[in-house]
């Protein structure tokens, strides 16, 4: 059951310059009434809880001290930035939250001028600050003027390089910046590696009274009279700890750890940092994702990401599924290669839930491996175990591959070497919108000399995809699937090893052939059923590689069939874009042969469901179904009759 909580004082708040008048006890209470707005608001909309309740402290502070939007705040990732978007002039849209012609999940410079840099990939926040930063130094003038620049970081955030470029660069300029690292020891998963341990000893064993004090102290920024004390304090808490800071050797003033849900603390810190910080300053937050909602703490992601839920009993609401999804499908197929291969290895970057290889980890401890938020890092630790003859998957979403793209090209393409890529969420994704788009790989791997390139129609074909990348040897390749559940059909015990560059035949028809890549296969089925009520019986055909191409397949499609429309959940560039250049080369067209190409189109889809976001770029059944009759000119005749 769910009930609006009270929130007398968060009613009065329209805009942040609402705080500025408020005592510290009544931003202490607005920070509780803030956390059950954000409870009530994600079990009605669903969305990404748990960081934004660990940062409602935070928020409040930040909007009090500083003075948004000329100061520029700039949340890392934005899977926190709920409890921001309620005091920014957005609480009486939250409950369009990640809905189709709502406000999004993320950071949205045309959605608010309080979001000034868009995010929903990590790392990128120390970066934009210094630019702002910069910007301000030397005479920017953007709409609102521009005054510090504050970037929030997570913990799990700094375990991508650029993060330290960022970082190395901006005690480097010397600018006055700001960054507070909110330190909640959970990404999304447990954070991994060095530096998670780095900042958990910072603060282990120091009782938060004495991290209390030697924060009030923030030493070099206080007035001289009282920085003689504060700076002993320091010393004997960090002596106690690891002797100096990392941040520090960085050209960065170091203040913390301190408690970031003790409200005094914070307004503290941020009051004194605002007044005397002349150069770039990082403040330490030590913060619980999920405070406050007991169901978010004791998850063990502290609800990252829910379903709409029950506030009361925490139960999610979620609708039965009469398939598996995709991502579970690879990741027991996986499982069941490895079982017969000691040398398949498993990469993630910092997703092992939402890649599956949470349950190849299980199985397979020490051939599964969570490198955090490093993209670049998990391609080319790949690139290196392949070298080293083993058999590494690297599993990474469409959209976080993205940031790999140099060591794909440079350090697996180039040397040809045997990795397989699982990319995961391939296609529009649904909530998190244009962000997390699976778009682009398709172009961006099919251009690589060598490279193999496959999608699954269905979750059977996924698992046949698996055992084919197992087989691959001698060059790099990857498989594509989508978020969700498959559609349904009979399954493999295990899956066939494909011939490379081989499609296939789903059913015979005459005058128009369509030829699918990927998942939109179900769609274009659908498709032909209304048009065989028309009379029209479209020959399908499933390419399963858009590298290297079926060439026979497709000069004997085009050969017995006047028309061919390919189809594919990807951006212009790709497997389309290689038919036409095959069909071009082979002289086809010189006929007056009629060939369209069905690609997303070329714009940024904003957040809806899947099945609306495909409506928006033309390419579900009703959509297919337009496109062969326009192409073989039965509108236009019909228009006629």
């Amino acid at each position: 059951m769910t009930s609006q909580p009270q929130t007398p004082l968060l009613d009065r708040v329209n805009s942040p310059a609402d705080l500025k008048p408020m005592s510290d006890a009544e931003l202490r209470q607005l920070a509780e009434e803030l956390r059950a707005d954000t409870i009530a608001t994600v079990s009605k909309t669903g969305g990404h809880l748990g960081a934004g309740l660990g940062v409602v402290e935070l928020t409040v502070a930040i909007h009090a001290v500083f003075d948004t939007p000329r100061d520029r705040l700039i949340w890392d990732v934005s899977h926190q930035c709920y409890p921001h978007k309620i005091l920014t002039g957005r609480r009486d849209r939250m409950l369009s939250l990640r809905q189709k012609d709502g406000i999004s999940g993320f950071t949205k410079r045309s959605e608010s001028a309080y979001d000034p840099f868009g995010a929903a990939h990590s790392s990128t926040s120390i970066s934009a600050a210094l630019g702002f930063a910069v910007a301000r130094d030397l005479g920017g003038t953007p709409e609102h003027g521009l005054g510090d620049a504050i970037a929030v970081i997570g913990d799990g955030a700094l375990s991508a390089g650029m993060a330290y470029e960022a970082m190395n660069n901006a005690g480097h300029l010397g600018k006055r910046l700001i960054v507070i690292l909110n330190d909640n020891e959970m990404s999304i998963a447990p954070p991994t590696g060095a530096m998670s341990s780095y900042l958990s000893r910072l603060y282990a064993g120091a009782p938060f009274q004495e991290l209390k004090a030697a924060a009030k102290g923030a030493v070099s920024l206080l007035p001289e009279p009282l920085q003689e004390g504060a700076r002993r304090a320091k010393e004997l808490l960090k002596s106690a700890t690891v002797g100096g800071t990392l941040f520090e050797e960085l050209g960065f003033s170091y203040v913390g750890p301190i408690d970031g849900h003790d409200m005094e603390q914070v307004l503290a810190v941020l009051r004194t940092v605002k007044a005397r910080a002349d150069g770039p300053i990082l403040i330490h937050t030590i913060t619980e994702k999920g405070k406050g909602y007991h169901h978010a703490e004791g998850r063990a992601d502290k609800g990252h990401a829910t379903a709409k839920f029950d506030v009361v009993t925490g139960e999610q609401t979620k609708a039965p599924s009469n398939a598996p999804s995709y991502t579970k499908v690879f990741a027991q197929t996986l499982i069941a290669e490895a079982e017969d291969d000691p040398l398949i290895t498993a990469v993630t970057a910092a997703m092992p839930d939402g890649t599956g290889l949470n349950l190849f980890a299980e199985r397979f401890p020490n051939r599964c491996f969570d490198v955090g938020i490093a993209e670049q890092h998990a391609v080319t630790f790949s690139a290196g175990m392949a070298a080293g003859g083993l058999k590494p998957f690297c599993a990474l979403y469409s959209t976080f591959l993205q940031r790999g793209y140099d060591q794909v090209v440079h350090d697996v393409a180039l040397q040809r070497l045997p990795v397989r890529f699982a990319i995961d969420r391939a296609g529009l994704v649904g909530a998190d919108g244009a962000t997390h788009a699976g778009s682009y790989d398709v172009a961006y791997l099919s251009n690589l000399p060598g490279f193999i390139v496959m999608a699954a129609a269905d979750e059977a074909e996924l698992i046949h995809m698996v055992a084919t990348a197992r087989a691959i040897e001698d060059a790099p390749s990857a498989f594509r699937f989508p978020r969700g559940e498959g559609v349904g059909v009979e399954m493999p015990a295990r899956g066939d090893m494909l011939e490379i560059g081989k499609g296939r035949m789903i059913a015979e028809g005459n005058r128009v052939a369509i030829l699918s890549f990927g998942t939109r296969l179900k769609e274009v089925q659908d498709a032909a059923e209304a048009l065989a009520a028309r009379g029209i019986t479209p020959t399908i055909a499933d390419a399963r590689f858009a590298k290297p191409l079926d060439e026979t397949l497709i000069l004997q499609l085009a050969r017995h069939h006047e028309a061919l429309i390919t189809i594919e959940e990807g951006a212009i560039g790709g497997f389309g874009s290689h038919v036409a250049q095959l069909l071009a080369e082979q002289g086809v067209f010189d006929t007056g042969f009629k060939y369209r190409s069905m690609v997303l189109p070329d714009i940024f889809i904003d957040q809806a469901s899947p099945h609306d976001m495909y409506a928006v770029a033309a390419m579900n059944a009703g959509d297919i179904e337009a496109k062969v009759l326009q192409t073989l000119g039965v509108d236009v005749i019909g228009k006629r009759a």
